[in-house]
């Protein structure tokens, strides 16, 4: 497939996720985490004008000087940005105009590919800038199901959506020998710079689940108090417990006296035998101190995911985000790309039902803040001999 062919695909997705929604749908930021999907529909767009077009199109006319402004997301060396929490005051540009946008850039991005030299700094930049989009296209899945979980009315998404790919989790366990295993991305096909850095890491024998915990299970730990007993909590997580008044996973409704949950689908009947969502790992640390167990830890996760059926959902594991071994951060504005949040966030491995086709592998590397669960997380435990 060329890269133009790739190209195309996957900035098609992106609008294809979006094809469900109504024009009222796409402005909306109920908190700082979800950004509008206007929002993510321009920014991924800036992302290519900005280090691509701009630096290999001779005469390449910006479509918008003031678009820098709007849709630059963290970058400092590009220069100055609408904070994140103000994205949701951007009534202008309109829906329309962002879509008109995409469609510059893409005629642009078109008239490079088809006649631009083999360029490998360019290819380069195109791969990253894809995948880039791809982690949007995930974004643009949890933002939209809070935007619609969060409205009153419950709206769902509609007929055809990613949850359906959920699936009953298997049962069991699999054994982890003791021993020095690789850690880390090859260098072969396309990585992340934080997956980088391969390097050898001693365990210890373990077990890990060879499925993720269920609602049923979950349940069980919310009605025994798992909610109100400070023993399972780290502080911090105690603390967020209490401060935020959590009662249950997110999505989860207690109405007269039955569990509801929302999905994509609109508000149903909680189905016991799918694997829970939607959790923090605050929720998943005490979870599993409820059960007696642990999270693995992001090694033993990649040690073992060969003989694991992971995607279903982002698993929590037990290691801060750390940089591996020799990790540097790459100069310019790229180099603020994974390195700058290596600080106060934990590790989850394996993807979701939100992840595109063939984005994930078993060293990719996703972290976020331990309180947040607005992304589709599950719990996999593991135990020590």
């Amino acid at each position: 497939m060329s890269l133009w062919e790739q190209y195309s695909n996957i900035r098609a997705h992106t609008e294809s996720i979006c094809a469900a929604l109504e024009k009222e749908d796409y402005v909306v930021q109920p908190i700082v985490d979800v950004s509008p999907p206007k929002w993510h529909l321009g920014h991924t767009t800036w992302f290519f004008e900005t280090f691509i077009l701009d630096a290999f199109f001779m005469g390449y006319k910006a479509y918008n000087p003031d678009f820098n402004y709007v849709f630059n997301s963290y970058y400092e060396t590009i220069g100055a940005r609408v904070i994140r929490t103000d994205r949701g005051n951007l009534s202008r540009p309109t829906v329309d105009e962002v879509y008109r946008y995409r469609a510059y850039v893409d005629q642009a991005m078109s008239h490079l590919l088809k006649t631009h030299p083999p360029d490998a700094r360019l290819e380069e930049l195109l791969v990253l800038g894809l995948n880039h989009e791809q982690q949007h296209q995930e974004l643009l899945w949890y933002d939209v199901k809070y935007i619609l979980g969060h409205n009153p009315l419950f709206p769902a998404y509609g007929k055809q959506h990613i949850e359906q790919g959920l699936a009953h989790q298997e049962k069991g366990w699999l054994e982890l020998s003791e021993g020095v295993y690789e850690i880390g991305h090859s260098g072969k096909g396309f990585g992340f710079d934080n997956e980088l850095g391969r390097h050898k890491v001693y365990l210890q024998r373990s077990a890990v689940a060879a499925g993720l915990v269920s609602n049923e299970e979950y349940l069980e730990f919310l009605e025994d108090g798992g909610y109100r007993n400070f023993n399972f909590w780290h502080a911090q997580g105690w603390d967020w417990v209490k401060e935020n008044e959590i009662r249950a996973p997110l999505y989860w409704h207690l109405v007269d006296g039955e569990w509801l949950c929302y999905g994509l689908s609109g508000l149903q009947k909680l189905n016991l035998k799918m694997p829970v969502q939607h959790i923090s790992y605050y929720e998943a640390t005490a979870f599993a101190q409820w059960k007696g167990m642990r999270l693995p830890t992001e090694f033993e996760w990649e040690a073992i995911a060969p003989k694991l059926k992971w995607g279903a959902l982002w698993e929590w594991t037990e290691s801060a985000y750390l940089p591996y071994p020799g990790f540097s951060k790459a100069p310019g504005a790229l180099g603020e790309y994974n390195g700058k949040f290596m600080v106060n966030q934990m590790v989850l491995r394996g993807g979701s039902v939100a992840t595109p086709e063939h984005h994930s592998r078993i060293t990719y590397r996703n972290f976020f803040h331990p309180d947040l669960r607005w992304m589709y997380s599950g719990i996999r435990l593991a135990k020590s001999y």
